[in-house]
């Protein structure tokens, strides 16, 4: 680590690559990162092998990775300021996957609250990935030696599991990894199109930061506002609309305001108010979808941004594993018994 890396501290996160970011990405943790790479030494990795622990297709799956890559780049993240790489890039990721694995308590690992919603009731089918799957995080955040990790509540429970893996590490191996504390986000939780559950594309609830302005417009006609203003003379309440909440993300407070009257008064039906938020959302991703296309248009500019990240994580996570091998006693033929 660099001298001015370590003065700053260092922050590991991921995110799976389900192709072009949503708003509730962008807003849910995007923006985030951003914020935090002007203040620390940040590796963000699109976490490929994290995503096979589900079900893909290959003939896709290398769109919806660059899809992602591209998504982030266009959103603001700055090469410059920190290091975007695959996670499949740098092999040290499994190799400290494995070794965590012999240190994972079982019984924690088949407590996880994620673990059990997911696996569900597919009986002896759940694979051992899935299990392991917040092994793997551990090992995501170790090898960087990440002293702080951005993370919602509902990770709370990995991350504390990557503190008991580095603290056993620790005790069997002598002092290797710092326990990594959470950075718990300010995020916002945005609600999708339904405005009941949270957006995802698997619930076809999303609007991409990248969709053009009538795919906008189409998406934005179907959705949820007050369930209880049944004609557009009904008085609204925008207390309970989910468009609102919207409003109150992205417009200005003379919108804001006038929004909030005129739907109570009925001046403003639902439908008028939705295609007004249309079109601040296609104003606000403008910019993304300029930078996106810039982006496709020079499919090598990309390449070169990611092999620089996995470049820069890659020194690091050789570094950690050097550190490992010696501490765990790991001959190797570039290293004599002598010196081991």
């Amino acid at each position: 680590m660099s001298p001015e890396a370590e003065r700053r501290g260092r922050v590991l996160s991921g995110i799976q690559p389900t192709g072009e970011l949503h708003m509730g990405n962008w807003f849910g943790a995007v923006q985030n990162w951003i914020r935090l790479s002007e203040s620390y030494d940040c590796f963000y990795a699109i976490v490929d092998y994290h995503a096979i622990t589900a079900s893909y297709d290959p003939a896709t799956f290398p769109a919806a990775v660059e899809g992602m890559a591209v998504s982030l780049l266009a959103a603001g993240l700055d090469p410059e300021k920190c290091h975007l790489f695959l996670q499949s890039e740098v092999p040290e990721h499994t190799e400290l996957g494995w070794i965590l694995t012999s240190l994972a308590p079982l019984g924690q690992l088949q407590r996880m609250t994620q673990f059990k919603d997911k696996s569900g009731d597919q009986g002896e089918a759940i694979t051992a990935g899935l299990l392991m799957y917040p092994v793997q995080q551990a090992a995501d955040i170790l090898l960087y030696k990440a002293d702080r990790v951005p993370v919602g509540e509902d990770q709370v429970q990995h991350l504390e599991l990557a503190r008991t893996l580095a603290r056993r590490f620790n005790n069997a191996f002598g002092e290797t990894f710092p326990e990594p504390q959470p950075l718990l986000t300010e995020a916002k939780r945005i609600l999708g199109l339904d405005g009941q559950s949270k957006m995802s594309k698997s619930k076809n609830n999303h609007i991409g930061i990248l969709d053009d302005p009538e795919t906008i417009r189409e998406k934005m006609a179907t959705a949820f506002t007050d369930p209880q203003r049944l004609r557009r003379t009904d008085p609204g309440r925008p207390w309970v609309c989910n468009v609102f909440t919207w409003h109150k993300l992205l417009s200005d407070p003379a919108t804001i305001e006038r929004v909030d009257r005129e739907c109570r008064s009925a001046v403003l039906g639902c439908y008028d108010d939705k295609m007004m938020m249309a079109d601040i959302l296609s104003e606000t991703f403008r910019p993304m979808r300029e930078r996106a296309a810039e982006l496709r248009a020079r499919p090598e500019r990309l390449r070169e941004i990611l092999a620089a990240g996995a470049e820069a994580a890659g020194a690091v996570a050789r570094e950690t594993m050097r550190e490992v091998h010696e501490a765990m006693g790991l001959w190797q033929t570039k290293r004599s018994p002598a010196t081991a």
